[in-house]
C-alpha cells in the first residue's frame, strides 16, 4: 500500500499575455472598439468586464489540469457542469497488476496527524481493504466487481478542462472556508498558480 499527498499539473503551455490579448480582441467585437487595442489595454478591458459581470467573454479560453486526489474529492469536482473530464477508471484498472505496483495508492487525509488515533484507525481500515480487494481478484473477481469495496481515499487521476469563467466559479466555491478540507488542499494552491499565470483574470479571488 502506498500513501501519497494530492497534486496537480497544468496540461497546457500557458502564455498569460497571449490569452488576455485574445480575450480582448474577441470581447471588443461586441463594441466594435478594436481600434482601442494598445499596450496594456487588455488588462484594463478584462478588469472592467469582470467587475461588470460580463464574464462570457473569458469563456473563449480554457485550461486543462491533471489533478491527483482521492475519489471523494473527484466526486465533488465532477459536479461542475461546464467542464470536460477524463478519469482513471476503477472498472478497468486492476490494482493487483504490476503496472500499479500490486498495491493500492491512497491519498493521505489532510485533517489527521499521522501519530493520531484517528489516522491509525484509517490506516488499519485501508490495509484491510487492500487485502480484501486482492483476495477478490485472486478468487476470480473482475476489477469492475472488486471495486465495490474500494474506499473514497483511493487515489485517482482526473483531467479537468474548464473555460476561464468556470475556473473562476470553481475557485470561488472550492477555496472557501466552507469547502471540504481535502478539496481546499488542491484548490488553494491551484488558484495561486492560476493567479501567477493569468493574474488579471484571477487576482480578485481571495483565499
Amino acid at each position: 500500500m502506498k500513501i501519497i499527498t494530492p497534486s496537480f499539473e497544468i496540461m497546457d503551455n500557458i502564455d498569460g499575455k497571449d490569452i488576455i490579448g485574445k480575450i480582448e480582441r474577441f470581447g471588443r467585437v461586441c463594441y466594435k472598439s478594436e481600434n482601442n487595442i494598445s499596450d496594456g489595454s487588455a488588462e484594463r478591458f478584462i478588469k472592467n468586464i469582470i467587475e461588470n459581470g460580463h464574464e462570457s467573454v473569458i469563456e473563449h479560453e480554457k485550461i486543462s489540469v491533471k489533478i491527483i486526489c482521492d475519489r471523494g474529492v473527484s466526486h465533488e469536482l465532477v459536479r461542475h457542469r461546464i467542464a470536460s473530464y477524463s478519469q482513471e477508471s476503477t472498472r478497468y484498472c486492476n490494482y493487483y497488476k504490476d503496472k500499479f505496483g500490486k498495491e493500492l495508492t491512497l491519498i493521505k487525509p489532510v485533517f489527521w496527524d499521522v501519530d493520531s488515533e484517528k489516522f491509525h484507525i484509517w490506516l488499519n481500515t485501508m490495509e484491510g481493504i487492500e487485502k480484501a480487494y486482492f483476495s477478490l481478484i485472486e478468487a476470480g473477481a473482475k476489477p469492475q466487481e472488486a471495486r465495490s469495496i474500494l474506499p473514497n481515499s483511493l487515489k485517482t487521476e482526473i483531467i479537468v478542462t474548464m473555460n476561464l469563467r468556470e475556473w473562476r466559479h470553481f475557485f470561488k466555491l472550492r477555496t472557501s472556508e466552507h469547502a471540504h478540507p481535502q478539496m481546499r488542499e488542491i484548490a488553494c494552491p491551484l488558484l495561486e498558480t492560476f493567479q501567477q499565470l493569468i493574474p488579471i483574470v484571477f487576482e480578485d479571488i481571495k483565499l
